[in-house]
């Protein structure tokens, strides 16, 4: 993978960590999801690989339709803010990225821009789902965790693209199992805000 796809990965991966619209948000791990199918579609060596971009393919297709039925049937009343600033989400997510590369400074993929991108990817992951307070982005955090493993499946030397693309499609269903929780969350409380679960008491 060159460098130049890496950031395109990147810089998805951190408008999804700023951005306050969901659509925007959805429309970037998708944006990401394609790009990836595209990585896959021409690394694809074999009638296994050939099958896992096929699966990408359908992840991708799959999940932007379930995340815009969310957000269709979830319209908020308005905006949920963050408990942190967008500028203060980017910074967290970039120091993240750094003591994360600094950490892990081999990552035994075929290209040291994919293991810094994968790497970006995890740490922009898990500072949205710790900083947003709208059910919808925390689960969008684990789609761009998501995301970052499938990079990491798609640039693993000498092992099959199908099984490792397959260990990353468990938090797909992660992602699945928190959509339909948001929805319920919604459907109770009318907005998908995490602090209305505050309000439940035993």
């Amino acid at each position: 993978m060159n460098g130049g796809l890496g950031w395109v990965l990147v810089g998805l991966g951190l408008t999804v960590l700023v951005v306050r619209r969901r659509t925007i948000a959805v429309g970037a791990v998708t944006g990401q999801a394609l790009v990836l199918v595209g990585l896959a579609v021409r690394d694809a060596g074999n009638a296994g690989d050939r099958l896992a971009a096929v699966a990408l393919a359908a992840r991708t297709v799959g999940l932007a339709a379930f995340f815009l039925l969310l957000i269709t049937r979830t319209r908020e009343a308005g905006p949920i803010r963050a408990g942190v600033a967008p500028l203060r989400r980017g910074g967290l997510g970039m120091a993240l990225a750094l003591v994360l590369a600094w950490l892990v400074p081999t990552t035994g993929l075929t290209s040291r821009d994919a293991g810094r991108a994968v790497l970006a990817l995890v740490a922009f992951g898990l500072v949205v789902a710790a900083t947003r307070r709208a059910t919808l982005f925390q689960i969008l955090g684990v789609v761009l965790i998501e995301n970052g493993l499938v990079l990491a499946a798609l640039q693993l030397p000498q092992t099959s693209m199908l099984i490792e693309v397959g260990v990353a499609f468990d938090l797909t269903l992660i992602a699945l199992v928190g959509g339909v929780f948001h929805h319920r969350i919604f459907a109770e409380f009318g907005a998908g805000d995490t602090d209305a679960l505050r309000s439940l008491r035993d």
